[in-house]
């Protein structure tokens, strides 16, 4: 039976475990159309994915203006639960990853800059959130890049910084997890380019999800004669 390398798995979700990104992207471009603002390109709104949502949009659209920030907030909200129809699946080979992995002995947990009630719509879609052991979102930490959500989670586990690994596709992963001294393993599927995951010095950058198995699980053992 495999073991896993850590006591702690975290995974970011969006771009790492379901390929929402041009869902994201949309939806954040009819949000723009409909407040009367400059829409974002898809390379722009890809920039500030990961980040919680308000501080995201104040970002990309480049204002400290609450009012504004708050309608386009409303209006993503509404083209992503009821407007846009685009698919989300999870990536290919998730599921079996994140079995393996609770086999093995791995407490597994979500770091999130999506809102609790999305990502709770989003495990109820996949039927994956009997997975997790704990997860932390927009709602309950501060936003990416600053490690409050993982931080929480390990004071919630008692466990510490060197047991544990950050999984995920944006630099705001990489900076979460390298200001605590945590591990981290980019993937370059998501939406930030692979040579400014590696900047942050990840453990390692990974291009799909089954090249994840071999650096989160060991080797099975072999049986003796």
């Amino acid at each position: 039976m495999r073991e896993s390398r850590y006591k702690l798995v975290i995974f970011d979700w969006d771009g790492t475990l379901m390929d929402s990104a041009a869902k994201i992207i949309n939806c954040m471009q009819l949000a723009a159309d409909q407040c009367g603002v400059t829409v974002p390109s898809a390379e722009e709104v890809g920039h500030i994915i990961g980040i919680s949502l308000k501080p995201a949009i104040k970002q990309l659209f480049n204002t400290d203006d609450e009012a504004l920030a708050e309608r386009l907030v409303l209006a993503y909200k509404e083209a992503f639960v009821s407007q846009d129809t685009t698919p989300c699946p999870l990536f290919d080979g998730v599921e079996s990853l994140l079995a393996s992995l609770r086999e093995s002995g791995a407490i597994l947990a979500v770091a999130t800059g999506k809102a609790r009630r999305g990502l709770s719509r989003a495990w109820q879609q996949t039927n994956t959130g009997h997975y997790f052991t704990t997860s932390r979102c927009a709602d309950d930490a501060e936003s990416k890049p600053s490690p409050d959500m993982l931080l929480q989670i390990l004071d919630e586990l008692d466990i510490q910084a060197s047991d544990a690994v950050m999984i995920g596709d944006t630099t705001y992963d990489m900076q979460m997890a390298k200001s605590i001294g945590m591990d981290r393993i980019g993937v370059s599927y998501g939406v930030h380019a692979q040579v400014h995951l590696e900047a942050l010095q990840p453990k390692a950058v990974v291009h799909s999800v089954s090249e994840l198995q071999p650096l989160l699980l060991t080797s099975p053992a072999l049986l003796s004669c």
